[in-house]
């Protein structure tokens, strides 16, 4: 017992000498690895807006210790600006706007008690010579369409009051859950957007009461157009709150709504398919029940003529309907269903309403332009290349023609037949093609990306590994420079000329911040300068409460276009040759403003600095000086008037005036030159730039007059 007690005393004064650190006449006794200090570097710094800073971090200690961190950023207390972005690497990424400080901190991971900091101060870059502007009041490209300027509703989020604050010239229902509204009951599907669940309007006396023919109405109030959604997939809901794939009915399912548990995601714990009844919750219907409703409206609102539905759009994504409408369309689209149910319901519209206007196919995928989609499940099932065209069953049993082409031929073929005209437009969907749609703006990395990423409309420099080659049919085909707008316009000119050209669905992310206003002001910027004819922007939410305070810096981009002064002043409706020597720093469109030959002038700063230029206004002589109006970080809530600015008017034998003026960091000015004529008149030359077979022309951005290559071998 004693030896016992002995061996624990001694342990207990072992444990008492290793935490006092100090044993018997001073002896140490040893001990494991430990951090002693981090040491962040550089200290002291400093970051420039827009760009980034590695910090490093020394740890000292003592035997085999680790140097390992974990890295933390906090903005100063009581900010509600984000600090930006920390890598686990300690590489920083600004933010804009941007608080004074931020701190960065590394903190040891052996022992947390020991860290370093670093207050790192944000400073805007100084104010430098931006790039020379060239707008030519002599040349004037081609008309602008209003149509550019367009929006979707969905759920009466427009109030009439937005759509006059942006004097909207148009407005699509459209959308996956309008594929199967049904008129006659006002009742729709959420589709694969939430659980496949009918959702019944809260309206009753539908079909005369419904939220399209409420949107109609609103839309008539302030003069807006309407493009409404009709359907080619055969089916329409039932007035009904059942749910395609019932928990109780087919078993237990991967996910399910948290609301209503029954309503499952069709996909079986096993990871297979529910094999779903299609009128649990749905109705067959075909092109009669489309003809009946076209009808009804004609007969409630007038035809297209008289002030009607204007625009009719055949169904929405296709291609993706094995996916999104899976519960009544579980095999993927096809060449065939495409097009033969396009020309019987387009015939079917305007045989109820021959002033109306068609679009279609309202296809949203890159690859999708060019392959159906058997084809591209096809190529994903087959080796060696699992790609998305790598085994085109479908496009080879017709010919090897892309599909946007075959379609467009097939209709071309049907006028040259019957002298009847049954699409008006091609009508396409397209994204931001990094991964950026309906995100906030980000640190100052992903904003100069959003930014940069508007040159897929128009520029061949520009690629993105998303894009590839669509005719190379192998996992290795390289990325290609889409120019999306010259591309399609190709494909009219070459397969059915007339067609106007239409993106009916686009979203740029950033909306509720400055990031955002710029992107979309250069998108307006870019459809007008390059002759597209319809533009609709899909919108974040369409919460009617929270869709305009959440997206109001967007919605403000429009207003630069269409009210920048709050009097319904708007950017010209002809589009005048504009360029920039840097269109990464600064984009610029000019238009003439035809109902007081007015030179109207849209400059966005896509830098963190202010940037002083200077812009000649060729074959231009104005009556007085230059309105200016801002629209900037400092007040997203409105276009601020500035003062006027001078301009200097031609010198002897020169056509040629002048306006210098800086331009704030991250903004976009309005510059309105009033009563301008041209010192030497030109006649419009009403023709589209991006058509030159070099693809340069005088609306090029590069600042670059060299011709340039084409891949896609424009007209």
């Amino acid at each position: 017992m004693r030896t016992n007690g002995w061996n624990v005393a001694l342990w207990r004064g072992a444990g008492l000498c290793l935490l006092m650190t100090i044993c018997g006449a001073g002896n140490s006794v040893p001990s494991g690895p430990a951090i002693t200090s981090v040491t962040v570097t550089p200290n002291p710094a400093t970051a420039i807006i827009g760009t980034q800073v590695q910090f490093a971090a020394q740890v000292s200690g003592t035997g085999s210790y680790s140097s390992g961190v974990t890295w933390s950023l906090l903005a100063p207390s009581g900010s509600t600006l984000s600090p930006g972005t920390l890598s686990s690497t300690g590489l920083y990424i600004t933010p804009y706007p941007a608080p004074a400080t931020v701190t960065v901190t590394a903190t040891s991971t052996q022992d947390p008690s020991q860290s370093d900091s670093v207050t790192v101060a944000l400073e805007p870059p100084p104010t430098e010579a931006g790039p020379a502007l060239t707008v030519d009041a002599g040349q004037r490209t081609h008309p602008i369409n209003p149509y550019i300027y367009g929006m979707n509703d969905w759920f009466l989020a427009l109030t009439p009051s937005i759509e006059q604050a942006a004097n909207l010239p148009v407005e699509r229902w459209g959308g996956d859950q309008t594929t199967r509204y049904n008129y006659l009951l006002d009742a729709y599907s959420s589709a694969a957007d939430w659980y496949f669940e009918n959702s019944p309007g809260s309206t009753s006396g539908y079909p005369d009461t419904s939220i399209l023919n409420t949107q109609i109405a609103m839309d008539e109030s302030a003069g807006t157009k309407t493009m409404v959604t009709v359907p080619l997939i055969g089916w329409t809901t039932q007035r009904s709150t059942a749910c395609s794939f019932s928990v109780a009915k087919y078993g237990a399912q991967r996910g399910s709504d948290p609301n209503r548990p029954d309503c499952g995601n069709g996909i079986l714990l096993n990871g297979s398919r529910v094999v779903n009844d299609p009128n649990d919750t749905s109705s067959p219907i075909d092109q009669t029940f489309d003809a009946g409703w076209v009808q009804f409206l004609v007969d409630r609102f007038g035809n297209a003529a008289s002030g009607g539905v204007a625009i009719y759009e055949l169904d929405n994504e296709p291609e993706w309907w094995d996916s999104t409408q899976v519960d009544v369309h579980p095999l993927p689209n096809t060449y065939d269903e495409l097009t033969n149910d396009g020309l019987t319901y387009a015939q079917t519209v305007k045989d109820n309403d021959p002033t109306a206007e068609v679009s279609g196919p309202v296809l949203s995928c890159w690859i999708c332009f060019f392959y159906s989609k058997l084809d591209i499940e096809s190529g994903w099932a087959t080796s060696p290349c699992n790609c998305a065209n790598g085994n085109p069953v479908d496009r080879l049993a017709h010919g090897d023609v892309p599909l946007v082409e075959y379609y467009l031929q097939h209709f071309a073929a049907y006028e040259a037949l019957n002298g009847v005209r049954l699409l008006d437009y091609l009508d396409l969907h397209f994204y931001n093609p990094d991964n950026l749609a309906f995100s906030p703006a980000g640190d100052t990395s992903v904003q100069q990306s959003r930014l940069n990423s508007t040159r897929v409309f128009w520029d061949s420099t520009y690629t993105d590994p998303n894009y590839t080659d669509p005719n190379n049919r192998t996992s290795s085909a390289p990325p290609v420079s889409p120019q999306l707008i010259p591309l399609a316009r190709s494909w009219v000119a070459k397969d059915y000329p007339g067609t106007k050209v239409a993106f009916t669905e686009y979203n740029w992310g950033g909306t509720d911040s400055i990031n955002g206003a710029l992107a979309q002001a250069d998108l307006l910027g870019i459809f007008g300068s390059y002759g597209l004819d319809m533009a609709t922007l899909w919108w974040n939410t369409y919460d009617a409460q929270t869709a305009v305070q959440e997206q109001l810096p967007v919605l403000m981009a429009f207003e630069v276009y269409r009210n920048y002064d709050g009097k319904n002043s708007m950017f010209g409706d002809i589009a005048l040759a504009s360029t920039s020597a840097n269109q990464g720093m600064l984009s610029v469109y000019g238009a003439l403003r035809s109902l007081d030959n007015a030179v109207t002038v849209v400059v966005i700063n896509k830098t963190y600095g202010d940037l002083t230029s200077t812009i000649s206004f060729a074959n231009l002589r104005p009556k007085g000086p230059a309105k200016v109006f801002l629209y900037s970080n400092a007040n997203l809530a409105a276009i601020v008037p500035q003062p006027d600015l001078a301009i200097t008017p031609p010198a002897s034998r020169s056509t040629t005036s002048t306006l210098a003026a800086t331009f704030p960091a991250q903004s976009i000015t309005v510059l309105a030159v009033p009563a301008a004529l041209s010192a030497r008149r030109r006649a419009p030359l009403l023709r589209l730039p991006e058509l030159d077979r070099e693809g340069g022309g005088p609306n090029r951005r590069d600042g670059n007059d060299t011709p340039t290559a084409n891949i896609w071998d424009l007209p």
